[in-house]
């Protein structure tokens, strides 16, 4: 597993030194939750190339761990500390809780065609959305799909009742546990940080991640049986402090846009085939991974008890949570022609 760096006085130090007017910088400070060359990595870089090669502007990124866990990135986020963020709706899900919508599971579709033309049309994610996110100080420029969800086991599983007993690890999101609750495990928040110990030492006998994160962070070496249960997709988000946007000249704002789309694209361009490549390069790193995709039978008693998470949203969310429930399922009738 690749080391992470703990966060410092020095690296708050550093991060803080001449920071007079640093909402106004011409050098941006942008972080995000993963390693380099992931799929977060691979967008800020893209996005700091834009701003760089289209303005006077530099762009200083700050991976995984440099400056602490997702929570602290955001706190420095809402601080001015820092100017862009990247982070995933399960962490955001404390602070908006209808971020944790993309949790419900087999709310999104597995075929990566349709998860994509959803994000480009879906009116509750391009229209609802940045309010939400508006209401903590935030300026949401990009959400965007990662890949597929898939389980890491201590065993292979293909029934609800496999999971009976296990410890899964999960993100600090309520929803999150439920959805593993309603599966039969029992979900045990972890920063990522502290997942490969978890499995290594048997703390955890699981958890859930896109199959890149699975390879980059090495956790198919202590947790080799991989389970493909299609009820999810991992969904990020990248944004800038609210007060830092607002003070940008017209022309700056428009770049901003300008290199958030044009991350985005390089990213969708990125991710396509990316899976598939993950899973070639663990399975020939490692001889013990299995790998077991379930059948539609098999999919089905995972998904009939979906409602129950579906129904626990809506009371962690209230009436504005019901509202963007509908809504996105009525996206999601748009982008796939159901009647």
């Amino acid at each position: 597993m690749k080391a992470t760096k703990l966060l410092t006085t020095a690296s708050i130090g550093a991060l803080l030194f001449g920071m007079s007017a640093a909402a106004y910088s011409d050098n941006w400070r942008y972080a995000h939750e993963e390693f380099e060359g992931d799929v977060q990595d691979v967008f800020a870089v893209a996005f700091k190339e834009y701003i760089e090669e289209n303005s006077d502007h530099t762009v200083q990124i700050y991976r995984f761990g440099e400056l602490g866990e997702s929570d602290d990135i955001m706190e420095q986020t809402q601080a001015g500390i820092l100017q862009f963020v990247n982070q995933s709706p399960g962490f955001t899900g404390a602070l908006i809780p209808e971020a944790q919508i993309f949790f419900i599971p087999y709310l999104l579709p597995t075929d990566e065609e349709t998860v994509l033309k959803f994000f480009d049309e879906s009116v509750a994610i391009n229209e609802m959305f940045p309010e939400l996110y508006a209401e903590q100080g935030l300026e949401l420029l990009k959400m965007y799909p990662e890949g597929e969800m898939v389980v890491t086991v201590d065993e292979p599983i293909r029934r609800p009742e496999d999971l009976r007993g296990k410890n899964i690890r999960t993100m600090t999101n309520p929803l999150l546990s439920e959805t593993y609750r309603a599966f039969g495990a029992t979900p045990t928040p972890l920063p990522w940080g502290e997942v490969y110990g978890g499995l290594q030492t048997g703390i955890i006998q699981g958890q859930e991640n896109p199959i890149f994160w699975i390879e980059s962070g090495g956790l198919y070496e202590v947790s080799p049986h991989l389970v493909f249960t299609g009820h999810g997709w991992f969904t990020t988000a990248m944004m800038a402090n609210q007060d830092f946007f607002d003070g940008l000249s017209e022309e700056d704002q428009q770049l901003v846009r300008d290199a958030a789309d044009a991350a985005y694209e390089h990213t969708i361009e990125h991710i396509s085939g990316l899976a598939d490549e993950s899973l070639e390069k663990i399975q020939e790193a490692s001889s013990e991974v299995t790998v077991t995709r379930l059948d539609e039978d098999e999919i089905e008693a995972f998904r009939e008890r979906a409602p129950q998470v579906e129904q626990r949203f809506i009371e962690m969310t209230g009436e504005g949570g019901r509202e963007l429930l509908e809504q996105f399922k009525a996206d999601l009738e748009a982008v796939t022609g159901d009647e």
